[in-house]
């Protein structure tokens, strides 16, 4: 029956980086079985490290207790065989950004799950609608855009695609929230509700310290406390991955013109290597620590 939360039982999550892992986190801490598929076993034993050391430095900080970050754990399965994921209830995809690759595992997984089972997308920037045409089910697709880093920030996007029926997008409404997080509903229109407003604003950053305005310190600094965000917008820039932020730029550029033409400075900064926290140098530096 659409809509019905007790029917969700068994969740999967398809790809383990950084996004996919930490949806697996924080369904597991929910209480949900969890499959965590990807298509390499190294790819999938990284993913459940992350999810190890997530939940270590949740325990240490005292947001969870420690059973409830054993519990947690074993309920997650990785695995690098799609068919294991047929038995879920709910599979949220989260690989890379690309349209035909995203296609692909909703074919498959339409294909694999029971006719009753639903399909979510973690897309950022990519449509709902064009995703749910790879399927034979498309009112039950819908967009659950999770935030960096999911265990920890409190929010969840969810898109409704021209198809999505209202049952659809109350049950995803309803997941999130049982999620322990909030939501808020977007149409599936290029960037949603997020990104169509956080991209221009890290590429007016990015363009700002290439032009001379002021040091990427002040930069930042002149953001959060001129407008009380945590982050200003090239320390995002690094924490979400300069690639990340190119590649989203580059999407709302060719759906919305030229007011998202990315910024010089972080194509040459994405050409050079320099991605962020995760290569340990992009606007900033970064050590272990």
């Amino acid at each position: 029956m659409y809509g019905d939360l007790d029917a969700i039982e068994r969740i999967g999550v398809v790809g383990a980086g950084t996004m996919g892992s930490g949806i697996a986190q924080v369904a597991a801490t929910a209480g949900y079985d969890v499959w965590m598929r990807d298509i390499e076993t190294e790819l999938v034993e990284d993913g459940l490290a992350r999810i190890d050391d997530s939940l270590a430095r949740l325990v240490d900080r005292g947001d969870v207790d420690e059973g409830t970050a054993e519990d947690a754990r074993e309920r997650i399965r990785g695995t690098t065989e799609l068919d294991d994921l047929s038995d879920c209830d709910f599979v949220i995809e989260a690989v890379v950004e690309e349209m035909n690759i995203k296609q692909d595992v909703f074919s498959s997984l339409d294909d694999l799950l029971d006719a009753d089972a639903y399909l979510a997308t973690n897309t950022s920037t990519l449509s709902i609608t064009t995703l749910a045409s790879a399927t034979e089910r498309p009112e039950q697709v819908v967009g659950l855009h999770f935030m960096n880093p999911v265990p920890i920030m409190d929010g969840v996007e969810v898109v409704v695609g021209e198809k999505t029926s209202a049952a659809t997008t109350e049950l995803a409404h309803a997941l999130a929230e049982d999620l322990d997080k909030e939501t808020w509903e977007a149409d599936d229109k290029p960037g949603f509700v997020t990104n169509r407003i956080l991209i221009p604003w890290i590429n007016e950053g990015v363009r700002a310290y290439d032009e001379g305005v002021a040091s990427k310190e002040d930069i930042d600094r002149g953001m959060r406390l001129g407008t009380n965000v945590p982050m200003g917008p090239l320390e995002l820039a690094d924490h979400i991955g300069l690639d990340v932020a190119l590649h989203a730029a580059e999407t709302l550029h060719e759906e919305l013109g030229d007011r998202y033409k990315p910024a010089y400075l972080l194509k040459r900064k994405v050409a050079a290597g320099d991605l962020g926290k995760k290569t340990g140098v992009g606007f900033y530096e970064y050590d272990e620590s």
